[in-house]
């Protein structure tokens, strides 16, 4: 009976686990599904890492990303929530010393006040203009501090939700504030290289600390008040004693720009991020370093500790954070899943994958079906701005701004081959629909022609006086289309013997994005003109400019059936045409950045969008054409 007993313990136990693990490889991806905008389908990749915040009770880790506020457990890294709201990038939050209330300052000039435990708005503060840099709350809960690209600093009552005071006297854009820990100061820095001490409740200018010699990026009070810690886009870090305004010493070691400053709960110890990819522990009182944490691979853009101090938090934009244990200085965990501007996407033939790449010098393969991330492609020494899938799926392309273009197999990430003919930024790639050519675009004022297979330069097509930026193959191969950055023409060349054949004028600046009809009958470009043309494929006349966009258009597709095309642009929007008579259909709205790339699954049920908000969409493009078809 014993042993029976303890065989179903044992089976007990492995029915448990192995629930915990389905439930947990379910519960990762789950949030590919929070807060979507209308008609998308699944969000991939959580936003680029712009400031993170511990609740006043050590539990929970609040994020500003570019798509929102993400809040995670402060002990398993697990996600919570995602807020959304703001219309474009969230640059700042700050908890209310209670941690009942969450506030996020943004890119679209509003405060958004949270309620943590509903995790709904309260309400919006509006009155800066343009971008809100910084946010803190005062002490007892009561006022709230903001600054931005106005130059202004702002005191907001959060008794009656209303500005209290502008403090004027900055003549540059505001960058940080802070209240001193008894809220009697506020202390703000700026792009003008000052930091202002103001008293709190008046409002009345005290003193101005002058030192530094360019932008002040972070300030942070000692938990005693009585010294101020000060980071600067120079690599340096200002202390300052409070009662005096001297500037007590610089502490040097960083190479590039700080980007968070803080003091240990404690104030043994401070904390400095910076776009070295570093985060360096000083001591306050005699200025020396005391450790280096070099683990992050990109900029590292943000610290705090929590309350009780024994866990460091740090935010990258290589996609992570990083909590640390205090003690022993070693990773207590790693939340994964942040990503960084998406310059293309582009889908394999099969529909089940989607490739990105993006600033952070990485190719992403991303589960079409449930938004799983597959593989990170490293190799590239700079930005991928272009992929392309061949036609058979066996190979992915990508091009960099390192010049090069390199081959992989996408199902095992392995490298197979780097083309370095260029010698300026690859920008655009298209592989010929029998997949034997690749062809390329780049900033060196060339496109060139590539054997696919083997790698080997087929012809240089020379004619345009500027950057290559757009690149696309004719359905039958015959055709191949490059636009300039420069002289403004599209140009159709022989596919295969690279001869020029004809070029098309009518647009009024940049060639941007490039696609044919399934048909091979029209060919779409995108223009920085803010205009998409149509154009006949084989004479070259132009058929017609559609109008809409309010800013640069960067990309174009049509859909596989040939019924709609889809243009992208720095307003933020994708537009969806009729490509017969050039009438909008609609517009999808949800990227809180710059609309870089859009791409159709081979079925055209789905419509993959990249931006800089470090986002793809998908799209449900069966619901929309039920809906407006």
């Amino acid at each position: 009976m014993g042993e029976l007993m303890k065989n179903l313990n044992l089976f007990s136990f492995l029915i448990i686990f192995v629930s915990l693990l389905s439930l947990s490889k379910s519960s990762a991806q789950e949030y590919t599904q929070w807060n979507l905008p209308q008609g998308a389908i699944a969000r991939l990749g959580k936003g680029k890492i712009n400031e993170i915040k511990y609740s006043p009770d050590g539990n929970t880790i609040a994020v500003a990303s570019s798509i929102g506020i993400w809040l995670y457990n402060a002990h398993t890294g697990a996600e919570l929530a995602l807020l959304t709201g703001h219309t474009a990038n969230v640059y700042c939050i700050a908890f209310s010393s209670d941690g009942q209330t969450l506030a996020s300052g943004s890119s679209d000039g509003t405060i958004r006040l949270w309620n943590i435990q509903t995790r709904r708005r309260k309400t919006t503060l509006a009155g800066h203009i343009n971008r809100v840099r910084a946010i803190a709350f005062s002490p007892d809960g009561n006022m709230l501090a903001s600054t931005g690209i106005d130059d202004t600093v702002r005191l907001w009552s959060l008794r009656i939700r209303r500005l209290k005071k502008t403090l004027t006297g900055h003549t540059d854009q505001g960058r940080t504030v802070a209240f001193s820990p008894d809220g009697k100061v506020l202390a703000s820095g700026s792009a003008d290289s000052t930091i202002r001490l103001w008293d709190a409740h008046t409002g009345q200018s005290l003193e101005t600390l002058i030192g530094h010699k360019r932008t002040v990026t972070s300030i942070a009070f000692s938990p005693d008040g009585q010294t101020l810690v000060s980071g600067c886009d120079d690599s340096t870090i200002g202390v300052w004693d409070i009662s005096t305004g001297e500037h007590i010493r610089t502490l040097t070691g960083h190479t590039w720009y700080i980007a968070s400053v803080a003091f240990s709960p404690d104030g043994e110890t401070i904390v400095s991020a910076s776009w070295d990819n570093a985060v360096n522990l000083w001591n306050p009182n005699t200025g020396k370093r005391l450790r280096k944490l070099k683990e992050h691979t990109g900029p590292v853009v943000s610290a705090a500790y929590s309350p009780n101090g024994k866990t460091l938090v740090t935010g990258s934009h290589d996609g992570t954070i990083r909590l640390w244990d205090t003690q022993t200085w070693e990773a207590k965990n790693t939340v994964a899943g942040h990503t960084a501007d998406v310059k293309a996407v582009a889908f394999s033939p099969d529909g089940e994958t989607v490739a990105s790449g993006n600033t952070r010098h990485t190719i992403d393969l991303w589960d079409a079906k449930t938004g799983e991330h597959k593989n990170a492609l490293t190799g590239h020494g700079w930005t991928v701005a272009a992929v392309a899938f061949s036609p058979d799926g066996s190979t992915l392309a990508s091009g960099s701004w390192d010049n090069t273009i390199r081959l992989w197999d996408p199902e095992t990430g392995q490298h197979k081959q780097t083309l370095s003919e260029h010698w300026d930024y690859v920008v655009a790639l298209a592989y010929s629909p029998d997949g034997n050519r690749l062809a390329s675009g780049s900033n060196d004022d060339t496109a060139r022609l590539w054997d696919a297979k083997t790698g080997t330069p087929l012809h240089i097509l020379k004619g345009h006086t500027g950057d290559v930026r757009a690149i696309a193959f004719s359905p039958d191969g015959r055709t191949l289309a490059s636009g300039d950055g420069n002289d403004n023409e599209i140009r159709l060349w022989d596919g295969r013997a690279g001869r020029h054949k004809l070029t098309l004028e009518g647009h009024r600046n940049d060639i941007t994005g490039l696609a044919f009809s399934p048909d091979g009958s029209t060919l779409a470009s995108a223009c920085d003109d803010r205009t998409v043309g149509l154009w006949n494929a084989y004479t070259g006349g132009n058929k017609q400019m559609l109008r809409g966009h309010t800013t640069y258009v960067l990309t174009v597709a049509f859909s596989p059936d040939g019924g709609t095309l889809a243009s992208a642009s720095w307003d933020m929007m994708i537009r969806l045409w009729n490509p017969e008579t050039g009438r909008p259909k609609s517009g999808l709205i949800g990227h809180t950045g710059y609309v870089l790339s859009v791409a159709y699954a081979p079925d055209g049920r789905t419509l993959a969008s990249g931006s800089t908000d470090g986002t793809v969409l998908l799209w449900d493009m069966t619901r929309f054409r039920a809906k407006t078809d």
